[in-house]
């Protein structure tokens, strides 16, 4: 940059974020039966896109809820690697966050969609003045946190 440029202001708008599954039709049903999306498009891929091995082919699903955007990818081809992180302190994306007036009836309703309670993840148990959570994996082992904030406390 030079003396006489001014600097570059950009603006961004949240888009989506991307969570590759490995059965589409039990994400569907934990992320939109269990925790409300909605899905409001879907396409199928079938062409080779950056960082996946050829041959590619996907279908992208894309859920809202409360302006919130996920892409669901599952891939036919090559398939899905690895596994997604089980500690908060695993770099990268660790967890998606919901709020729930009921954290635990919302925890047991999520197990019914295919989900599973992490164990030893229920913070805030012996104190309702304190913030309460508490750890869903998605079908494929993905944290879900449940979270009730009480009233008055800093959020």
């Amino acid at each position: 940059m030079t003396a006489n440029t001014e600097a570059a202001v950009h603006t961004y708008r949240t888009s989506h974020v991307g969570l590759c599954v490995s059965d589409l039709a039990k994400s569907l049903r934990f992320y939109c039966d269990g925790l409300g999306f909605t899905k409001i498009m879907e396409y199928d891929l079938d062409e080779q896109i950056p960082e996946v091995d050829a041959p590619c082919s996907l279908t992208s699903t894309f859920l809202e809820k409360d302006g919130l955007r996920i892409e669901l990818l599952s891939y036919r081809q090559p398939g899905v690697i690895g596994t997604p992180p089980t500690r908060r302190n695993h770099l990268g994306m660790t967890h998606l966050s919901f709020f729930a007036d009921d954290i635990d009836a919302a925890a047991d309703a999520l197990c019914e969609y295919g989900g599973t309670l992490v164990p030893e993840t229920r913070a805030g148990l012996g104190d309702p003045t304190a913030p309460q959570f508490v750890f869903v994996a998605d079908p494929d082992g993905n944290r879900v946190e449940l979270m009730y904030i009480p009233a008055g406390t800093p959020w």
